[in-house]
């Protein structure tokens, strides 16, 4: 297989570490994703097929929409992040949720879903427009099909003089996502993944969490955030251990974060949805 057909290495890596800073950024961009699912249209009954569901977050706000008359049915390749998943669901008393391992592309899935969903999903297959017609074909006519992608290219408009740290941490991390074949601009290409998908032309949104209040819980997250890219950095030569300095990294931008007045923006999603036609 060729790296053009090749889906793009997971980027954050695989640990412990990585699946509590997936939770983290669920809560971060929980905001974001509720209001993209209301707007989408995903609601009380419906059955709605999450695509990398991971540590369990987004079928869980799903499970919520649907209600305990609707069902969530998560997917992901990893088996081992979903019994975190199902031990999550589990305590949450979310009944309405089944976690499958596998690849959605290739497990023999029903065609009756009311709504597929996926948050950074597409963003790391070979061919995203390929899997979301794929994707799509397992929702009815009149069904939701909704997509949360990340978009780095906005992180321009963060580069100052008066933030050095806060410039190589753009520059790292954008640097880390493209060496390791993630769509690092997948956001804006969302648009053209449904047209070509032969979708209906979707509804876009483009939200940022950002922060600047020492308490602010996104510091955290983005020292746990290069905490799982470090081996990936150091493997692409983009920085050292001791230039990332990870178990000072939170302190630091906040630090500097609260010297230049300026706060600190978290990597932007854009969110497209669209109504497959009756």
């Amino acid at each position: 297989m060729s790296n053009q057909n090749r889906d793009a290495e997971y980027t954050m890596g695989r640990s412990e570490s990585e699946t509590d800073r997936l939770i983290e950024q669920s809560v971060l961009y929980d905001d974001v994703t509720r209001r993209f699912l209301r707007r989408s249209g995903i609601a009380k009954g419906m059955k709605v097929l999450d695509v990398g569901s991971g540590a369990g977050d987004v079928a869980l706000t799903l499970a919520e929409f649907v209600g305990s008359e609707g069902t969530v049915i998560g997917v992901d390749v990893n088996a081992d992040i979903l019994e975190t998943a199902r031990e999550r669901a589990k305590t949450a008393g979310a009944t309405n949720i089944e976690f499958i391992a596998g690849d959605t592309r290739t497990l023999e899935l029903p065609k009756d879903f009311d709504a597929v969903a996926g948050r950074l999903v597409l963003m790391y297959m070979a061919d995203p427009a390929d899997a979301l017609k794929h994707l799509a074909d397992h929702v009815r006519p009149g069904g939701i099909v909704a997509f949360q992608e990340v978009d780095f290219s906005p992180y321009s408009v963060a580069v100052h003089p008066d933030t050095p740290l806060i410039n190589d941490l753009i520059e790292w991390g954008r640097t880390v996502f493209e060496r390791s074949g993630a769509h690092i601009d997948m956001g804006m290409e969302l648009y053209k993944t449904f047209v070509d998908a032969g979708l209906p032309e979707p509804a876009l949104h483009f939200e940022a969490p950002m922060g600047g209040p020492e308490n602010w819980p996104g510091f955290e997250y983005l020292e746990n955030s290069f905490r799982s890219i470090l081996p990936l950095i150091e493997a692409y030569e983009i920085a050292t251990a001791d230039e990332v300095d990870v178990e000072t990294l939170a302190g630091r931008i906040q630090s500097e974060v609260a010297a230049s007045k300026r706060p600190i923006m978290l990597p932007p999603h854009v969110t497209a949805h669209a109504t497959i036609p009756s």
